[in-house]
C-alpha cells in the first residue's frame, strides 16, 4: 500500500489545475505560447496581472540585483541565462551571500558536468529528482525532473520518479542507482552489500561516491531551498514537455 506521504504528494499533482492544464495544451504548441496561454488561466482564476508561477516572491531574503553583484557572479548568470533562454532563481537566491554561491556552485560543476564515470547526465538528474521529492523540495523537484525530462528525452519518467521511484519505469541499473542514493539521502548505513548491488550493474565505487555526492550535494540544496523558500520559474514547468521557441538568426 502507498503511504500517506506519497498519494499526498500524487493528489497533489493530479489535482493542480496547473499541471491539468498542461496535459490538455497541444504538445505542438511552441513554448512561449504555452507559458502564455497558462498565465491567461491564471488572470481568469485570480484576476488580471496574476501569473501561476511568478507570484510568490523568489525567495524571503534578499536578492541582489545582478548588476550590483561580483563580476565573476554576473558572468556565470549570463552565460546560464544565454544558454536556457531564463535564469533560474536558485541564482538569484544563492546570491544573497557571494562565497556561498561560488561554493555551492563550484561544488556543483565537480558532481554535475565532470565526463568521467558511468553515470549519464539524466541518471545525475534522476537522482536529484527522486532524492529531492523525499526532502519535499518543490523546487528542486520542478527543475531537475525538467532537466531529467530533457536528458533523458522522456516526458514522463521524471514526474514517476517525483511520485514513487520504486513503482516507476525504471530499469534494473537506474533502481540500484536510486537504492544507493535514497539510503545515503536518508544517511542509512552503507556497507559492502550497497557496493556489491552497484557492481551488479557495472557501476563501481568511484560511480558510488559521484551517487553519495549528488544526494548529499541536493540534501543542502533542498534545505535552502526550504530556508529561503525559494520557487521554480515558471519555464521549469513546460521543459521537455513542449519544443522550445527556436531562437531567431
Amino acid at each position: 500500500m502507498l503511504s500517506s506521504r506519497i498519494m499526498n504528494r500524487a493528489c497533489r499533482l493530479l489535482h493542480d489545475p496547473h499541471l491539468q492544464f498542461c496535459r490538455t495544451f497541444s504538445f505542438q504548441a511552441n513554448y512561449r505560447n504555452a507559458v502564455a496561454a497558462l498565465n491567461s488561466v491564471g488572470n481568469q482564476k485570480h484576476g488580471s496581472g496574476s501569473r501561476l508561477f511568478c507570484s510568490h516572491p523568489i525567495s524571503r531574503f534578499p536578492v541582489p540585483d545582478k548588476k550590483d553583484l561580483p563580476q565573476d557572479m554576473q558572468e556565470r548568470m549570463n552565460e546560464v541565462e544565454e544558454k536556457s533562454g531564463f535564469l533560474p532563481n536558485v541564482f538569484k537566491a544563492l546570491a544573497h551571500r557571494p562565497d556561498e554561491f561560488r561554493a555551492f556552485f563550484a561544488y556543483y560543476d565537480a558532481l554535475m558536468m565532470k565526463e568521467t564515470g558511468s553515470l549519464t547526465k539524466a541518471d545525475k538528474e534522476m537522482i536529484v529528482t527522486a532524492t529531492s521529492a523525499e526532502n519535499d523540495c518543490l523546487y528542486c523537484v520542478v527543475a531537475h525532473g525538467a532537466l531529467m525530462r530533457i536528458y533523458s528525452k522522456n516526458r514522463i519518467t521524471a514526474d514517476q520518479v517525483a511520485i514513487n521511484w520504486k513503482t516507476a519505469e525504471l530499469d534494473e541499473r537506474q533502481r540500484a542507482i536510486l537504492r544507493f542514493a535514497l539510503d545515503v539521502c536518508h544517511s542509512r548505513t552503507i556497507t559492502e552489500s550497497h557496493f556489491a548491488d552497484l557492481e551488479q550493474h557495472g557501476l563501481d565505487r568511484e560511480d558510488a561516491w559521484d551517487i553519495g555526492a549528488i544526494a548529499a550535494l541536493f540534501a543542502l540544496s533542498n534545505r535552502m531551498a526550504h530556508l529561503t523558500d525559494m520557487r521554480p520559474n515558471e519555464e521549469f514547468y513546460l521543459m521537455g514537455r513542449i519544443p522550445r521557441e527556436k531562437k531567431k538568426e
